[in-house]
């Protein structure tokens, strides 16, 4: 791989990972004047619009005659996996802080890896099994100050039950999109499961809450919907012009940066950004289960490195 193909997939990936982390934050603010599902209709109409344009630039728009009933079956599958995630994910921000919100994201990669042994018959390896264990020893710790509210069951731990169902339910797309992968491209793929997610939302849309954003939160709105378009496109690009493995190691990062990120925006603007107001333990678990996410996505390659020095 060439130097500046590798110094691009890493801009690239970073890019698509600084995207994701700082969404939540942009999120909340937006929430205060629009309902969660015209904020979501609004975003997959625009990723929707994004990504017809982009392949019919480059001429690789789907073929519908190619899109059997099989097909169109985990495409079905795919939208509403993918629409109850973007769902509850933005519900569960007007409980939760996005640091948690983020905190729980990794939960669809362990989903996912589960899915694979279950349906596809795939093995667990050493280095997943490790994360699996560092994700279970890092959430409790994270919420070490929050038991009590889990045992009221207030809005806190409703937040909480939003964000795990959205991240588990993604599993339908993630699936969807792996038997979908041997007809379409990841881009083709997304603009089926936009447009069938967009449809799903139309009804329950009241596109009259746009007359409630002021200009910072019309300012969001616009970001967020734009920053689907950003970062898929730059996360896709990423894995063409890097290996996977070493993208992957970057993905695993969104909580710790959407920590900083928060910190950052509450010290520039106090009056729309709340700080995240963690203790020590809760900084030792969010890390902690960043390590289980990353020695899930790449630890193969730390574990197989180490194999063919000891042979």
């Amino acid at each position: 791989m060439q130097p500046k193909s590798a110094l691009l997939g890493f801009s690239l990936a970073l890019t698509a990972a600084i995207m994701w982390s700082i969404l939540p934050i942009a999120l909340q603010p937006v929430l205060t004047a629009m309902n969660a599902q015209t904020i979501v209709w609004f975003r997959f109409v625009v990723a929707a619009v994004g990504v017809f344009i982009l392949l019919a630039i480059s001429k690789k728009l789907p073929k519908l005659h190619s899109l059997s009933w099989r097909h169109l079956k985990f495409v079905v599958i795919g939208a509403i996996g993918l629409a109850a995630n973007f769902y509850l994910f933005n519900l569960s921000l007007n409980y939760i802080p996005a640091t948690v919100s983020q905190v729980l994201s990794p939960l669809s990669s362990f989903s996912m890896l589960l899915s694979g042994i279950v349906l596809f018959k795939e093995r667990l390896g050493v280095h997943q099994k490790l994360g699996l264990l560092l994700l279970l020893i890092g959430l409790p710790l994270f919420f070490n100050d929050r038991f009590t509210d889990f045992a009221e069951m207030n809005s806190f731990s409703l937040g909480v039950f939003l964000g795990t169902s959205g991240s588990l339910l993604w599993v339908g797309y993630g699936i969807a999109q792996k038997m979908l992968l041997e007809r379409f491209n990841s881009q083709q793929i997304l603009l089926f499961i936009y447009c069938g997610c967009g449809i799903m939302f139309s009804p329950f849309t009241e596109l009259s809450q746009v007359g409630n954003l002021n200009s910072f939160t019309l300012a969001c709105l616009i970001f967020c919907c734009l920053n689907t378009i950003i970062a898929y496109g730059c996360y896709g690009e990423a894995l063409n012009r890097w290996e996977v493995s070493k993208v992957s190691m970057i993905m695993p990062q969104i909580p710790i940066l959407t920590l900083i990120f928060s910190e950052l925006a509450h010290w520039i603007a106090p009056a729309h950004f709340s700080a995240p107001n963690l203790n020590l333990l809760s900084y030792i678990g969010a890390i902690i289960v960043v390590l289980g996410a990353l020695s899930a996505a790449a630890g193969h390659k730390i574990f197989y490195r180490r194999q063919l020095r000891g042979k």
